[in-house]
C-alpha cells in the first residue's frame, strides 16, 4: 500500500501562500498567541522563525462605502448568555451579551449555513447546532471544526441606551472570513527535491494543517503530495449528496485560492512507496526522493473489497471520488441498486438512490443497521424509516458472488441463496488505515495497522506527526483511551493539533468528538466516543424520529445522539468540553420530568 489513496494518477500539490498586501490589512491576527521560536531550514541554512516577521495592520474598514451602522435593539433587550439575530438592512449578524459585554459576528455557520442563534453560547464562544464547529465571540475564529473559514466579526457600541453595529456589507453578504496567512519565501530559493513540511494527503487533516501553518506565519515551503485528482474537497457530500460537481463540493476553488493568499501548482509524480526517517527523506514509487525537516502523514484509509466470486465485474464501486458517485447515480437511474453494508455510506447512498432508482437493497451481516454505533432500538428505528421509503433489507447475510452479463454487473447472489438484481453495487464494509508503506519505517504502528500518536499528534520519531483517520490517538473524554475515530470533524482538528506542534506550541488535542448523518431530510447528530456503552436513557419518540439518546457507561454519559431534538447535542458537547461529568442518574431524572425536568447538568450550575 503507498502513502495516498490508491488511485492511478497521483499528484503533488505545492501550497505556497502569499497574501497581497493590501489584503493584509482586512483580517485581524489570530488571538491565538506567538508560537516559541522554532529553527528550520531553507536550502541547507538554519534559520529561526518568529511570528513577529509578519506583522498585520488592523483595520477592518479602509472602504467607507462598504459599512453600514444601525442601531439593532435596546440595551434592556439582551440578557446575559443570551443570542439574538439582527437585521442591518443590507444583512444579518449574530449579537450576544455575556457577562455584560456585547459582540456581533456572522450569524450563520460558514460550513453549511445553520444559523448560528440556534446553537450553544458557552464560555465565549458558539457551538452550531448541525455539526458542532465552534466560534469564538471575541474574535469569530473557528476553534472546532467541521468548515475551514472563521466568522467575521463586527463592531458594538452603545449610545444613549441603544446598541449600534458597525459592520462590513460584504461580510454580511459573504457570512465568512479566512484568517490572514503568512507570506511565502520566493520559490526561486526552492530546491525542487526539498521541502521543509512535507505532508502525504490531502484530505481535511492536510489541508487543515497546511492552512494552520499559514495562518500562525510559518513562511516555508509546504508540499502536499496527494493521489487525487481533485483540490481537496468536502468528501462527505460524496455519500450524502452523490451527484457532485465542483463548485458544490471543493473546500478551496482554484479560482478562490489566490485572493485568498494561497497559489496552488501541480506536478505529476508517483505516490509515497518509503520514509527513511533517519535522513529525513519521502521516497516515491518512482524513485523521485524529496527531503523534509517535518513531515505530516494524513493517508486516510483505504476501502475493503469485496472477496467472492466475480468481484472484479464492471459497474461495482467503492465511492471514494466524485466520478463514483457520479457514475453510481447515472447507473441506477431507474435501474437496480444494491448496496452491501449498513454503513453511514452504505445508508447513505441508499438514502439518496430511492428517488433515482427502480429499486434499492441493503446486504448486511448484522441484524439490525448500526446496532454497535447506536445501539439495537435506534438502528430498528432507522431501518423502520428506510423501510417505509422503498429500501429493501437482506440482513444477516453476506454476498456468494457477482454475476455479470457481458462483463457488466447483473445479479448479486447471496449467501442464503437470495438472488438479487443488480445494475449497480456499492460497497460499504468498512475501511483499513492506508500505512502500509511505514511497515519498516521505524513509526509505530498498532495491530490493525494504525499510526499511533501522543495528544501532540506526534509519532515516536520527533518531527513526525500522523492525522485523520489512519491514527489512534489519546482521547481525553474517555481517560486517554487511545482510539481511532474515523470522522470529517476529527481530520480537521488533528490537522490543526500537528501544524501548532510542528511549531512548538506544545498544544494537546481535547475535542469532543462530533458527527452526523442525513437521509430522507432528516438528521442524526452525535456527540462523544460511545464504545463500550451499556445503557441507553431515551426521551422522546423513536417511532416518531424525535428523540435523544443517552449512551452511557458505569453510571456516566460518555455519548449522545438525536433526531429533531436541537440543539441537545451541541449542548451535550459544551459539557463534555469543559470537562464536566454527566450523571446517569441526572438524565434519568430529566427525563422521568419531561421538560420540566432538572437540567443543571447542563448549564453547570448543579452540583
Amino acid at each position: 500500500m503507498g502513502g495516498c489513496f490508491s488511485k492511478p494518477k497521483p499528484v503533488e500539490v505545492k501550497i505556497e501562500v502569499v497574501l497581497p498586501e493590501k489584503e493584509r490589512a482586512k483580517e485581524e491576527m489570530s488571538p491565538n498567541g506567538k508560537a516559541s521560536p522554532l529553527v528550520y531550514k531553507v536550502n541547507g541554512t538554519a534559520r529561526h522563525y518568529h511570528l513577529e516577521e509578519h506583522p498585520i495592520t488592523i483595520n477592518p474598514y479602509q472602504n467607507v462605502k462598504d459599512v453600514v451602522e444601525a442601531s439593532v435593539c435596546h440595551v434592556k433587550d439582551l440578557e446575559n448568555g443570551q443570542m439574538r439575530e439582527v437585521d442591518l438592512g443590507c444583512g444579518k449578524a449574530l449579537l450576544i451579551k455575556e457577562n455584560g459585554d456585547y459582540y456581533a459576528m456572522g450569524h450563520k455557520c460558514p460550513h453549511y449555513g445553520a444559523p448560528l442563534v440556534k446553537g450553544v453560547l458557552s464560555k465565549g464562544r458558539v457551538r452550531c447546532p448541525w455539526h458542532g464547529a465552534c466560534f469564538s465571540i471575541g474574535t469569530g475564529d473557528i476553534e472546532d471544526f467541521p468548515g475551514l473559514d472563521s466568522l467575521p466579526k463586527f463592531q458594538v457600541k452603545i449610545e444613549k441606551e441603544k446598541v449600534y453595529i458597525r459592520a462590513s456589507k460584504q461580510a454580511l453578504l459573504t457570512q465568512r472570513r479566512t484568517k490572514v496567512m503568512a507570506k511565502c519565501i520566493s520559490l526561486s530559493n526552492y530546491n525542487i527535491s526539498s521541502t521543509n513540511v512535507l505532508i502525504i494527503g490531502a484530505g481535511a487533516a492536510g489541508l487543515v494543517c497546511a492552512e494552520t501553518l499559514r495562518q500562525e506565519g510559518f513562511s516555508d515551503r509546504i508540499v502536499m503530495c496527494t493521489m487525487d485528482r481533485h483540490l481537496p474537497y468536502d468528501r462527505p457530500k460524496l455519500s450524502k449528496v452523490c451527484i457532485i460537481q465542483n463548485v458544490s463540493y471543493s473546500y478551496r476553488t482554484a479560482t478562490g485560492l489566490p485572493s485568498q493568499g494561497v497559489s496552488l501548482t501541480g506536478q505529476w509524480v508517483s505516490q509515497v512507496a518509503a520514509v527513511d526517517i533517519k535522513n529525513k527523506i519521502a521516497v516515491f514509487k518512482d524513485g523521485f526522493k524529496m527531503d523534509y525537516n517535518k513531515l505530516l502523514i494524513a493517508t486516510g484509509n483505504t476501502p475493503k473489497a469485496l472477496s467472492c466470486k466475480g468481484k472484479e465485474v464492471e459497474n461495482v464501486f467503492n465511492i471514494r471520488t466524485p466520478e463514483d458517485a457520479n457514475r453510481v447515480v447515472k447507473l441506477a437511474s431507474s435501474k437496480n441498486a444494491v448496496i452491501v453494508g449498513a454503513s453511514f455510506l452504505g445508508m447513505e447512498v441508499a438514502a439518496y438512490l430511492t428517488e433515482k432508482a427502480h429499486s434499492v437493497s441493503v446486504v448486511e451481516l448484522e441484524e439490525v443497521p448500526f446496532k454497535k454505533f447506536f445501539g439495537e432500538k435506534v438502528g430498528q428505528a432507522l431501518m423502520k424509516m428506510f423501510e417505509n421509503n422503498r429500501v429493501k433489507f437482506y440482513m444477516q447475510t453476506e454476498v456468494s458472488e457477482l454475476r455479470e452479463q457481458e462483463g457488466k454487473l447483473k445479479e448479486v447472489v447471496l449467501k442464503s441463496g437470495k438472488v438479487l438484481r443488480a445494475d449497480v453495487c456499492v460497497i460499504g464494509i468498512g475501511a483499513s488505515p492506508a500505512t502500509g508503506f511505514l511497515k519498516q519505517s521505524g513509526i509505530n504502528i498498532d495491530s490493525k495497522g494504525f499510526i499511533v500518536v501522543n495528544k501532540m499528534m506526534q509519532t515516536n520519531i520527533p518531527g513526525v506527526f500522523a492525522a485523520g483517520d489512519a491514527v489512534t490517538f489519546p482521547l481525553a473524554l474517555r481517560n486517554n483511551k487511545k482510539v481511532n475515530i474515523p470522522h470529517w470533524q476529527m481530520a480537521h482538528m488533528h490537522g490543526r493539533i500537528a501544524a501548532l506542534n510542528m511549531l512548538a506550541h506544545g498544544t494537546e488535542i481535547s475535542t469532543v468528538p462530533y458527527l452526523w448523518t442525513a437521509v430522507f431530510g432528516k438528521s442524526l447528530r452525535y456527540a462523544g466516543h460511545g464504545e463500550g456503552f451499556d445503557d441507553v436513557v431515551f426521551q422522546g419518540d423513536l417511532d416518531e424520529l424525535k428523540f435523544v439518546a443517552f449512551y452511557t457507561k458505569n453510571e456516566e454519559v460518555i455519548a449522545v445522539a438525536s433526531m429533531n431534538y436541537d440543539p441537545i447535542v451541541s449542548k451535550v458537547a459544551e459539557v463534555m468540553a469543559s470537562g464536566r461529568a454527566i450523571r446517569k442518574r441526572d438524565v434519568e431524572l430529566f427525563v422521568r420530568h419531561g421538560k420540566t425536568g432538572d437540567m443543571s447538568w447542563l448549564t453547570g450550575k448543579g452540583s
